[in-house]
């Protein structure tokens, strides 16, 4: 019933064993607590996991590819999906959030005047200020050292890296924010230059391996999403990013607005709706040959095996639905879709345990 979804597919050079990847997600957990978690979903069937937001610089602790800590992390990780026949990618990014920016609103968050939930607000309006005051050269190092990450994450066990297409990569490609007049600045050739320039660093030094691409497209009409690329520019974008060397491309909304937007509630006045990012998917396809991957309020097995048939996605990534149900591919390799746990996209637990700083969780871990 579900032969498409439970289909291998060469997903940029990378078989996979079947259409479901695991979407990646800033989980916010303890260390052990993250190793079981994506060795359940690993286990559960899912093809592909990709880890979120894996840093290109150094950095002395935390999860950086190159520190102590990071390093056995990451192995440990590859080393318990990969027994269960699950591929692992790396989403290599920059952060562009100007902490010293914020320095001067410390005094405020201390005492209580500025709440919490106003942070992440503050920090998008110092995104502009920063991307566009960045030295060039400061850039060209960021940029550069996509390569050496990737080199790195191959190295403790990573099959495929994805470029963060949204974070500093997406303030650059986009108008809303980049207001610089240099080579990195002006026109959308310009704006992509950063991304096209990370993704060459990769493929100069390892010339073989699979590179992602998450593609955030910043809607129009209505308008939604303040980084990344407009609908309008995908034309521009897409043939310079797959000509520097990306393989597939991860296709979602563009994100520095509101989360519920990038993580839509069933309740999303747009993008409540099962799919809700597939229009996105639509306009790549009719750019490229290259893999297409849709996210974005995925949760039924017979809408996806519908929309694989028709051909508007080569693969279906998940993260909610895989966290409400790890066993999501099983129990549909199995024919038994009628057992799984249904994410109802009610945002409760899994973001809302982000944004207050608990982890991402689900409602059904209250039953179990």
């Amino acid at each position: 019933m579900y032969e498409t979804i439970c289909s291998p597919v060469d997903y940029g050079g990378l078989t996979l064993k079947n259409r479901v990847i695991f979407a990646p997600t800033s989980m916010g957990l303890p260390r052990a607590e993250l190793l079981a978690r994506m060795e359940a979903i690993a286990a559960g069937g899912c093809a592909m996991i990709v880890v979120g937001d894996v840093p290109v610089l150094p950095g002395r602790s935390g999860l950086s590819l190159f520190s102590r800590q990071g390093t056995a992390f990451y192995r440990e990780l590859a080393a318990r999906v990969h027994r269960h026949g699950c591929k692992l990618c790396a989403q290599l990014h920059q952060s562009d959030a100007d902490f010293k920016g914020m320095l001067r609103y410390l005094p405020g968050l201390l005492t209580g005047r500025i709440p919490r939930n106003r942070l992440r607000a503050l920090l998008n309006e110092q995104v502009g200020p920063y991307i566009t005051g960045l030295p060039a050269e400061k850039v060209a190092r960021i940029t550069a050292a996509f390569g050496p990450a990737a080199e790195q994450a191959a190295a403790l066990g990573f099959d495929m890296v994805q470029v963060h297409g949204d974070r500093m990569c997406g303030s650059f490609s986009s108008a809303v924010f980049n207001h610089r007049t240099d080579a990195y600045g002006g026109s959308a050739e310009n704006r992509a230059r950063f991304g096209v320039e990370a993704v060459t660093a990769i493929r100069r030094r390892l010339p073989g391996l699979p590179i992602d691409y998450k593609l955030a497209v910043r809607q129009e009409h209505p308008a939604y999403g303040n980084a990344g690329v407009t609908e309008s520019e995908l034309p521009v974008f897409v043939p310079l990013l797959e000509q520097a060397g990306v393989t597939s491309f991860h296709v979602a909304l563009a994100d520095h607005g509101d989360l519920s937007d990038t993580i839509p509630p069933k309740s999303h006045p747009v993008f409540g709706g099962e799919g809700c990012f597939l229009p996105f998917c639509d306009q790549v396809r009719a750019l490229t040959r290259r893999p297409v991957c849709a996210v974005g309020g995925l949760t039924d097995p017979d809408f996806m095996e519908a929309r694989l048939r028709e051909n508007r996605m080569d693969c279906a990534a998940m993260s909610r639905q895989l966290i409400a149900d790890p066993d999501w591919p099983r129990k549909v390799t199995e024919g038994r879709a009628a057992d799984i746990r249904r994410c109802v996209r009610c945002n409760q637990q899994c973001l809302g345990g982000m944004m207050a700083h608990q982890g991402v969780h689900c409602i059904y871990e209250r039953k179990d």
